[in-house]
């Protein structure tokens, strides 16, 4: 699950989420949450609809969350 994918959920924006668990970090398993590399973004870009950046997509590779 993206980091996007569950702000949708909690209805917060990315920035917020991010800035949330790096100022708690001890409040989450140590494994919550992780970035991807850019080989691993590239790869998931390929399987799934997403915009270039001028249109709205990321500028900031995205975290995982092991949920």
């Amino acid at each position: 699950m993206l980091d996007s994918d569950l702000t949708e959920l909690h209805g917060v924006t990315t920035k917020r989420l991010n800035e949330q668990v790096k100022g708690n970090i001890n409040r989450f398993p140590e494994d919550f949450m992780f970035q991807l590399n850019e080989s691993e973004w590239q790869c998931l870009r390929s399987q799934i609809a997403t915009s270039n950046i001028g249109r709205g997509g990321r500028a900031y590779l995205p975290n995982n969350t092991r949920l």
